[in-house]
Formats: structure tokens, C-alpha cells, sequence
């Protein structure tokens, strides 16, 4: 059996390097620019996506809870007065970011509980 010619000698190595050439540059256009991940990659970016959903359902509850508490005008005062960066440990400290089932408070629903009461008047 013969084979073609662009199977044969110098054919052939053209037509691997070709090949090879080819992958590569699909790869680089794939992860560069078609939005191509690794596995890795995708699981980190489903925890934050994860985490940013149960953050924006539970920070409503916890501004809720605070508006709750029988002295919730003096402590959204005492609130505003402590500094930026430490709103979320008044938050966390209060009790209103510690959920059902866990011992803890969540430090990122106190960070965006702790803003939405900024907004609010």
C-alpha cells in the first residue's frame, strides 16, 4: 500500500509541525481570549460567586435583625461613630451576623450588613 505524498519525508514533518503549531496557538487563543479555564480555576471563581450569593441573602436579614433590637436608633448612632474599618466587628460583636447553626459570626455578611446600615437613615 502506498502512502500519499503528504504522508511521505519532508511532507510529513511540515505537516506535524503544522500540527503542532496549530494546537499551540489555539490553546493560547483559547485560554488568553475564549474564556478556556482549568478546573482549579473554575472552582475558586464558583466559592466566590458562592460565597458573594449567600453574602447578599443574609446582610438584609442581619440589617433586619439590628433594626429589631429595642435600641436600634442609639446603636446605629454608636455604630456610625466607630470607625470604617471596624464597623464589621461591631456588627459581628452585636450578634445580628451570627446565624442559626453557627457559633460564629460571618465576617462578610457584618462587612456588607455594616454598609447597607451606613446607607440607611
Amino acid at each position: 500500500m502506498k502512502l500519499p505524498a503528504i504522508l511521505q519525508g519532508d511532507s510529513l514533518t511540515r505537516l506535524m509541525q503544522g500540527a503542532a503549531a496549530g494546537a499551540v496557538i489555539a490553546m493560547i487563543v483559547g485560554f488568553g481570549w475564549g474564556g478556556w479555564t482549568l478546573g482549579g480555576k473554575a472552582e475558586t471563581m464558583a466559592d466566590q460567586r458562592a460565597t458573594a450569593a449567600v453574602v447578599a441573602v443574609l446582610a438584609p436579614i442581619c440589617v433586619d435583625k439590628f433594626k429589631s433590637a429595642s435600641d436600634a436608633q442609639a446603636t446605629l448612632v454608636a455604630l456610625k461613630a466607630v470607625d470604617s474599618w471596624n464597623q464589621d466587628s461591631f456588627v459581628a460583636k452585636g450578634g445580628w451576623a451570627t446565624f442559626p447553626g453557627n457559633a460564629e459570626p460571618n465576617r462578610s455578611v457584618a462587612e456588607a450588613c455594616a454598609k447597607l446600615l451606613n446607607g440607611a437613615k
